[in-house]
């Protein structure tokens, strides 16, 4: 039987092969075409995946194939000419993030997902195996009502090998990593009236500022305190996972280094395996990320048979990346930035 959605993917970088492997895995999904600048990197994933669309034209591509959903897993500076245009021809759009360099491009982008068109932000962290269980754990009252989360993300690997256009990205540690942990904080904590960071250029070889640590204040009167790093010599390296620490009025949620979820509660601990799978196509350490891609896919399938909403949208998304532009601003002037009152590039 024919898989019901047909879909297309526009940037055949080092990640893509993910987006590629996971598809591959959705039983009611068919990708019928890959699009990049490069040709021969378009070619060697058509071929890879057994695509028979291969093109170096997104226009052409989606003229020619119509798809039902469009992928779009290019570098920043592209997404809102890429996102409008499949918005005009996919009733479902999925962009990575970062969503946008500005605020302007992102609203833009959201005001295209109109008359039943939607616009998902690949904001995989969210569907990682350890927060689902996370959310789920305080979302059952687990700690009772939550006051504090710390999620931290710190390590030595060697990011720029595969990406090496991550080294020139002046804001790098907040725009690749930090877009990712505000989400989680979003999703775990609700959203954030208040922004304060503090950033570093860590190491000599990067151009960006490569760690960062800020406090968010939640709406509910909930703080967070986010850091990330790297270049933080550790052993052994616990990339790429988040840990974390949630306290809630009755017991604190840890989530510690080697996927194990911790519940302190009334003079106990108890400690529950969350570790996800390996994928079939993956391998370790890149499992949590691999089988958390999966799950957003499979989440995208669901909601192209209008069995859930965009989780997280694109208008959802715009306040993460206000928060993400936020800290920036933050660091820039030493400032705590007000979300109510933020302005992008405004002096706060």
């Amino acid at each position: 039987m024919t898989a019901p959605y047909r879909g297309v993917l526009i940037g055949c970088g080092f990640f893509a092969r993910n987006h590629m492997q996971g598809w591959a895995a959705q039983p009611e999904v068919t990708i019928v075409g890959v699009c990049d600048l490069d040709p021969q990197r378009a070619a060697g994933f058509g071929r890879d995946f057994g695509v028979p669309g291969v093109f170096t034209d997104a226009a052409a591509m989606l003229a020619a194939l119509r798809p039902d959903f469009v992928d779009i897993a290019t570098t920043v500076a592209s997404h809102r000419p890429l996102v409008e245009l499949a918005l005009q021809q996919a009733r479902v759009v999925i962009c990575q993030k970062p969503f946008a360099e500005t605020m302007a491009d992102a609203t833009a982008m959201c005001a295209g997902a109109t008359n039943g068109k939607a616009l998902i932000i690949h904001e995989n962290f969210r569907w990682q195996k350890p927060f689902v269980a996370l959310r789920a754990a305080l979302s059952d009252g687990q700690i009772g009502t939550p006051r504090f989360l710390r999620l931290s993300f710190r390590h030595a690997f060697d990011i720029y090998a595969n990406q090496p256009y991550l080294a020139e990205v002046p804001d790098l540690a907040l725009t690749d990593i930090g877009l990712h942990l505000f989400d989680l904080a979003r999703f775990l904590m609700g959203d954030v009236t208040r922004v304060s960071c503090e950033t570093q250029r860590r190491n000599a070889q990067v151009a960006g500022q490569d760690a960062f640590l800020a406090t968010l204040r939640h709406s509910s009167g909930a703080v967070s305190s986010v850091d990330a790093s790297f270049h933080t010599r550790l052993s052994p390296d616990p990339f790429p996972e988040t840990l974390a620490t949630v306290e809630g009025d009755d017991g604190t949620l840890d989530l510690t280094q080697g996927y194990r979820l911790r519940l302190h509660r009334d003079g106990r601990m108890t400690e529950t395996d969350v570790e996800p799978t390996v994928p079939a196509w993956g391998a370790k350490p890149w499992h949590g990320i691999q089988d958390s891609v999966l799950a957003f896919e499979a989440h995208v399938v669901d909601v192209l048979a209008g069995r859930a909403a965009p989780q997280p949208s694109g208008q959802h998304n715009l306040e993460t990346l206000a928060v993400t532009l936020a800290a920036i601003q933050s660091a820039r002037t030493g400032q705590t930035v007000t979300m109510a009152g933020f302005t992008e590039g405004s002096p706060e």
